[in-house]
Parts: C-alpha cells; sequence; structure tokens
C-alpha cells in the first residue's frame, strides 16, 4: 500500500514538471511564415543599447564630478562644522552647571577606608572584651 502511494506520488510529480516546463507558443496564422531573427542583428541591437547606456552613466559621472568639483561639499561640511560647534558649547555648558551642582565630598576615598579600619579595630576589641568574659585569671606567662 504504501510503495503504490509513492509511486503514485512520484508519477503525480513527473507530470507537473513536464506541465510546468512547457513554453507558449505564440499562435501565428496559419498562412503567416516565422522569419526568425537573425543573431547579428540581436547582438548588434543589444552592443547599441549596452553603448548607449555607457553614454548615459559617462555624461553622470561628469556631473557628479562637476558637482564635486564646485564644492556643494563643502556648504555641507560647513553646515555640519557650525552645527557641531554649538553642540559642543552646549555640551560644555551644561558640564558647568553640573560641577557647579555637585556638593564638594566631606570625606576622600583614602580617609574612608582609614575609618572603616578603624571602625573594624574598634569592632575586634569589643568581640574579644565580651568573649573573654567577666572573669579574671592570672596571667602566669606575665610573671
Amino acid at each position: 500500500m504504501r510503495h503504490a502511494s509513492l509511486s503514485l506520488l512520484f508519477a503525480l510529480s513527473l507530470t507537473v514538471a513536464l506541465a510546468q516546463a512547457e513554453e507558449a507558443l505564440p499562435t501565428v496564422a496559419p498562412n503567416v511564415a516565422v522569419e526568425p531573427r537573425p543573431v547579428e542583428n540581436v547582438a548588434a541591437q543589444e552592443f547599441t543599447a549596452l553603448q548607449q547606456r555607457l553614454a548615459e552613466s559617462e555624461r553622470q559621472r561628469n556631473e557628479l564630478a562637476a558637482q564635486l568639483a564646485n564644492g556643494t561639499t563643502a556648504e555641507r561640511d560647513t553646515a555640519l562644522l557650525a552645527r557641531l560647534r554649538q553642540e559642543n558649547q552646549r555640551l560644555k555648558l551644561q558640564l558647568k552647571e553640573a560641577q557647579a551642582d555637585r556638593s564638594p565630598r566631606l570625606v576622600s576615598d583614602d580617609q574612608m577606608w582609614f575609618a572603616i579600619g578603624g571602625g573594624v579595630a574598634l569592632l575586634s576589641l569589643l568581640i574579644g572584651l565580651f568573649a573573654r568574659g567577666g572573669r579574671r585569671q592570672p596571667r602566669p606567662w606575665i610573671n
């Protein structure tokens, strides 16, 4: 059963491929003879079309080169430079305002670490005193 359905599917796929591969033939009156175009004529037409496209491309290239030489980019660069200078001035003003609003720090980083170290030493001393308890024992190693 499975082999039969696979072979039927394969046969259908071949017929579909053949149907798609068919080309439509031009409809011509039965009395009229169709003359094939010579290969040389087609090549000459393509050659003239390519020459026209080349001439158009050269003309556009020359126009762009002339625009570049005239300095249209210089005007654009000048406008861009002016805009960047304005942006730079605006950012400098914002920086000055931010620095003026910032309050000075009371303690530097070195002082902060020194205070943390002192706090740790004091805490360890207190923990050591409380861990020993209230009893006093003689210290034989002192004498």
